[in-house]
């Protein structure tokens, strides 16, 4: 059972120091929020491209290029500008002679949630955005107690084999409450505790998806950076999934309201 926790202490300790640095972040806004997305986004493609590929360098001129692009297509607010997001993936891709179409999608898909994040930041101000990153947390710590304490089935082994159903029903349960606990001090309603518990098993989806490349991949973190988490991509993983819904999310909302 001591086994099931050794990990706790490094991963508590390294959640508080980046929900620090993201709080700040995200209260600050503009420059200061930006920066750090277009930081994590650029790190996230350097773990997928060492994931894939054991050529780091390659990986960090990527990445540089992924910032410059990431901060072009923010600043320019243009569909021009938001197209300009599949420069990186394409570029990359060419250069790889495995798994191509895996590192056009993510890195695609980093790029987009990351632009995402910031026009969140931007148009709906700090209350929603620490919304969906609240979500993500309270996902992630329910469902490691639960699934360590519970235990029972395996969500989907074969991808990913610690996460149990005790766990992903938790974090539903985590992401009602945060959603709830908003619905009390928002105009949101009560709809906001569905919309949660959807953002919670989009979130949870971003995670297995990222677990089924790196079992592709044969590696058991994206990278070494955080202790006890592995790699940015290891913890944004979900915070990707989530975003990407809520962008979806968002285009249906306006698109059905626009032809209404």
């Amino acid at each position: 059972m001591a086994s099931n926790w050794d990990d706790l202490k490094p991963r508590v300790l390294s959640a508080i120091a980046m929900t620090i640095v993201g709080a700040a972040g995200i209260i600050m806004g503009g420059i200061w929020f930006q920066m750090l997305v277009v930081f994590v986004t650029a790190v996230m493609v350097w773990e997928l491209w060492t994931m894939i590929h054991d050529e780091p360098t390659k990986g960090m001129l990527l990445a540089a290029l992924s910032a410059a692009v990431l901060s072009g297509a923010i600043a320019d607010r243009t569909v021009i500008g938001f197209l300009l997001l599949v420069v990186v993936p394409l570029i990359g891709a060419s250069q790889l002679k495995k798994e191509r179409i895996t590192f056009f999608v993510f890195v695609l898909a980093i790029q987009i949630a990351g632009w995402g994040l910031v026009h969140f930041r931007l148009g709906n101000g700090v209350s929603w955005l620490l919304w969906l990153l609240l979500v993500v947390i309270v996902t992630d710590i329910c469902g490691y107690f639960a699934g360590r304490m519970l235990g029972g089935p395996k969500f989907w082994p074969k991808i990913s084999p610690k996460k149990t159903w005790s766990g992903t029903i938790a974090g539903w349960i985590g992401a009602a409450l945060v959603g709830f606990i908003f619905s009390l001090y928002t105009d949101a309603g009560v709809g906001i505790i569905v919309i949660s518990m959807v953002v919670s098993f989009a979130g949870q989806m971003g995670d297995i998806a990222q677990s089924a490349v790196k079992r592709r991949m044969g590696v058991k973190d994206s990278s070494d950076l955080i202790p006890g988490h592995g790699g940015l991509f290891d913890r944004f993983d979900a915070v990707l999934g989530a975003t990407l819904f809520m962008l979806l999310f968002t285009f249906v909302k306006y698109a059905v309201g626009g032809a209404l």
